[in-house]
């Protein structure tokens, strides 16, 4: 029998979404209000889906004390409170935009989970607009 577990976290930061080769024009046709050069935050909302079979001896597809702590640690500890463009060496030559940042995370944590089992990634920038990703 396969389950999916979810884990929900939170995390405050800021980013600015712009092309270094793109002249000022054509950024800010692309991105707008999210191209400041001052930069502009967002309150993440992060959801860390595991899906695979349920162990017959504990009943866990896996540890949720486990789980968050890998996401404490490789996305809470890491994002929260920080300038993505500045702070991060992922974003040093990457633009991050939910869709980015959504791979980033999924790379962190893939590799610290059983490799059986899938991994799902859903970040909400706002309430409204959010990805998934899981690998593909």
């Amino acid at each position: 029998m396969k389950a999916t577990v979810s884990r929900k976290a939170h995390f405050n930061a800021a980013h600015r979404l712009y092309r270094k080769d793109w002249s000022d024009d054509k950024n800010n046709e692309i991105f707008g209000k999210c191209n400041n050069p001052n930069y502009h935050g967002h309150n993440y909302e992060l959801i860390v889906s595991v899906t695979g079979d349920i162990d017959q001896v504990t009943g866990f597809v896996v540890d949720v004390k486990v789980l968050k702590e890998i996401i404490k640690t490789e996305v809470e500890d890491v994002f929260d409170h920080k300038n993505l463009n500045l702070d991060l060496k992922e974003f040093k030559d990457l633009n991050p935009t939910a869709e980015n940042m959504s791979v980033v995370i999924y790379n962190k944590i893939k590799p610290l989970i059983n490799p059986d089992l899938d991994l799902e990634i859903t970040l909400y920038e706002t309430p409204r607009n959010f990805v998934k990703y899981s690998g593909n």
